[in-house]
């Protein structure tokens, strides 16, 4: 076990696939042989045009949803085993930091990431295994488990949204996110509206607890669709947005009540604004809000819910592809979201190690 497979990142366009040493751990650091890796929308823009807080240096490995089995620890690792198997996230906060220590680990000013899920093996840092490595129940699924992350992200958008047991949620976004989130609204018992697009994906939104959907390429205007959904009119007592597109975040809020929360979850391409009516906002008193990432407390809570299937993972899973593919199911999964309006990132393929 010398050397491994990896898909290597060298710059925008360019991934190769090459035989790379394999990493020992170092103290504290548990060696994973990857079972499955999801495709992302954040790793195929990561492969398109790089990234600020993932890639470093080049090249580099990256696919950062991923599970697997321990089969090797380093010094001072007492917790796990060799053939337990686990999942990480993608991430670890410092825990030191004004952040941390007021309960925002996913606004730690040292967040440690990891990234290289498309490999035979990694090497899971100290700090991640120290607060976010758990281990994977064994009815469920190295896939399932790999949906995690992205689980625990829409987890915290949706506990961050205040929804109470009765409110009208309208959620932006058919891709898998978005879906999750809708189960997510549907077990607070609120009343929750689907704006997307694709045969397959509104049939998965009602079956995941969407009381209405609305294909947004059968209506002129969706945000008059929308609002003539809720009670009077009058707009959602919550708004969710899970596209990452700025005229989805302006329609977001048109489509908010008086008083309501929006809640701008899906992330922007670097560099984009949006336009806001200073007189809606001020005398509607909306309350506009953004949402990032995850903590160790969602990791868990995610890994919980798939377990016990409130959230079924299997749903997620379109098809397994090997590492030696993985730039065909990028593109497979570019065609899907195309078709779909899903714009920001979540899984859709595994790939399997070849």
């Amino acid at each position: 076990m010398n050397q491994m497979n990896a898909a290597l990142f060298y710059g925008p366009g360019d991934v190769r696939f090459e035989r790379i040493e394999v990493p020992k751990p170092g103290p504290g650091e548990v060696l994973l042989r990857v079972g499955a890796a999801l495709t992302c929308g954040t790793d195929i823009k990561t492969y398109q045009r790089g990234h600020p807080t993932m890639i470093k240096k080049i090249p580099c490995t990256f696919g950062h949803e991923f599970s697997g089995t321990i089969v090797e620890l380093g010094k001072g690792v007492t917790r796990f085993q060799p053939g337990m198997r686990v999942v990480p996230a993608n991430t670890a906060p410092c825990q030191m930091c004004f952040y941390c220590k007021n309960g925002r680990q996913s606004l730690c000013e040292d967040l440690l990431y990891m990234n290289g899920g498309y490999a035979e093996y990694i090497a899971i840092p100290e700090r991640i295994v120290r607060y976010n490595l758990l281990e994977i129940p064994d009815h469920l699924s190295f896939q399932e488990a790999a949906l995690t992350e992205p689980l625990a992200c829409a987890i915290h958008g949706v506990e961050r949204s205040e929804i109470k047991l009765g409110d009208t949620v309208v959620i932006l976004g058919s891709g898998p996110l978005g879906l999750m989130i809708t189960r997510l609204v549907h077990l607070r018992g609120a009343r929750t509206i689907l704006l997307g697009k694709g045969q397959e994906r509104m049939e998965k939104a009602k079956k995941f607890g969407a009381d209405e959907v609305i294909d947004i390429s059968q209506v002129e205007d969706k945000v008059k669709a929308a609002r003539e959904m809720t009670e009077g009119g009058r707009g959602a007592d919550v708004v969710i947005e899970a596209v990452g597109r700025p005229e989805a975040w302006e329609e977001a809020i048109q489509i908010a009540r008086k008083g309501a929360t929006v809640n701008l979850f899906g992330g922007c391409k670097s560099g984009t604004s949006i336009t806001v009516d200073t007189v809606l906002l001020h005398y509607s008193e909306l309350k506009l809000m953004g949402v990032y990432h995850h903590t160790p407390n969602y990791i868990k809570r995610a890994l919980d819910m798939l377990s016990t299937r409130l959230v079924d993972g299997r749903e997620f899973i379109r098809e397994t592809l090997p590492l030696s593919q993985l730039l065909e199911a990028f593109a497979r999964v570019k065609r899907l979201s195309k078709n779909s309006n899903f714009k920001n990132s979540s899984p859709t393929s595994p790939l399997k190690r070849s």
